[in-house]
């Protein structure tokens, strides 16, 4: 996996509230631990389920899923996060994911994902793809 970066004071994600979707355990430690490094307020969720159940209870500024996970895909969780109404359907997504395909990156936008991007994902990536959605401006 990749490794943990040093935070800038660009990369301050400040007060962001993040969900972080993904079946792996070790995936979901990592995005947690790099997140907090950056000083975003993190949740994360295994499943589908997870994920609807905490975003029906509180508003997160972002939700950054896998898509390729078990019982139901981060497709099946854009679908239904988009379907919600409110501001919950309007959260910006990013996926992360090990389908690398063109294909796969017009799939995953094509379903309501803002951003697509492969596994293992370098951490300046990630923090610039949050930055982009979440228009966080980045000290340069």
């Amino acid at each position: 996996m990749t490794k943990l970066m040093k935070s800038n004071p660009g990369d301050d994600l400040g007060d962001l509230r993040v969900l972080v979707v993904d079946d792996d355990p070790d995936s979901r430690r990592w995005l947690r631990c790099l997140l907090e490094q950056q000083h975003a307020a993190v949740e994360t969720g295994a499943s589908v389920a997870d994920a609807i159940a905490l975003l029906v209870s509180q508003p997160y500024d972002l939700v950054v899923s896998d898509i390729g996970m078990r019982e139901q895909d981060g497709y099946d969780l854009i679908r239904q996060l988009r379907s919600m109404g409110g501001a919950a359907a309007s959260t910006p997504a990013i996926a992360l994911t090990a389908f690398a395909r063109d294909e796969d990156r017009r799939l995953a936008l094509r379903a309501g994902f803002q951003v697509h991007l492969v596994k293992p994902v370098e951490p300046a990536a990630l923090l610039a793809a949050i930055a982009a959605v979440t228009r966080r401006q980045a000290d340069s």
